[in-house]
């Protein structure tokens, strides 16, 4: 019994790895054809948004329409504008901002780091703390968190 009671303690996730675990499963919703991105914001152990990278309500998604950007042969990282989709990032501060909850002091969890458009707005929503799982080649983006004094890690 005592040895099973450790085997739970050890085996149970730091709350880092929690929310990450959580922002996998929300990037399972992602209607992009070519990467899912989940993310989360929390703040004091609680979760106040998700996003997840998509067409905005009520328009129709990549997976009807087909990848503009894949038409087109849009690198990754470039010309953010030529997509129907918005980022997971950028979809939870709007739904933190739809539903009114403060996301100031909070930490973001997503599946990539921040895009530089992201970071601008991560940036002026208060959040402190970014926590990732994949590299994204964005070095603007990791400037800018640099300078606003925003911690940015990678789990």
């Amino acid at each position: 019994m005592e040895e099973e009671k450790e085997k739970r303690a050890y085996d149970r996730p730091s709350w880092d790895e929690y929310f990450m675990g959580i922002v996998d499963l929300v990037s399972k919703r992602s209607t992009c054809l070519r990467r899912s991105v989940g993310a989360v914001i929390v703040t004091d152990k609680r979760i106040l948004a998700t996003g997840y990278n998509g067409a905005p309500s009520g328009i129709r998604h990549c997976l009807d329409t087909g990848c503009l950007r894949e038409r087109l042969q849009v690198a990754s990282g470039e010309r953010h504008e030529l997509c129907r989709g918005l980022h997971a990032e950028q979809n939870a501060i709007i739904q933190s901002a739809l539903h009114g909850v403060s996301i100031k002091g909070a930490t973001l969890y997503c599946s990539n780091h921040p895009c530089v458009i992201c970071a601008k707005m991560i940036i002026n929503a208060g959040i402190v703390r970014v926590l990732y799982r994949d590299g994204y080649r964005d070095n603007m983006a990791r400037e800018m968190f640099s300078e606003a004094g925003v911690e940015v890690a990678a789990i």
